[in-house]
């Protein structure tokens, strides 16, 4: 199957608090960023459950709230 032009220029779906956020390579292999690194850390840190962090002392882990 062939793909639309209208699919390649399509931005991707990104969260409502990243909204605006791009990321490119450019031609040296350099990642270039439009968002601070420390915004997209905190974000992560708020909304991703680390695997290896879980059984640290220090780490205490947000309770989710299940669906009922």
């Amino acid at each position: 199957m062939a793909k639309n032009k209208e699919d390649k220029d399509a931005k991707p779906r990104v969260h409502e608090e990243l909204a605006g956020f791009d990321i490119e390579i450019n031609s040296f292999g350099e990642i270039q960023m439009n968002y601070d690194m420390d915004k997209i850390n905190e974000f992560l840190n708020r909304k991703v459950d680390d695997k290896k962090l879980r059984d640290r002392e220090e780490f205490v882990p947000k309770k989710k709230k299940r669906k009922k």
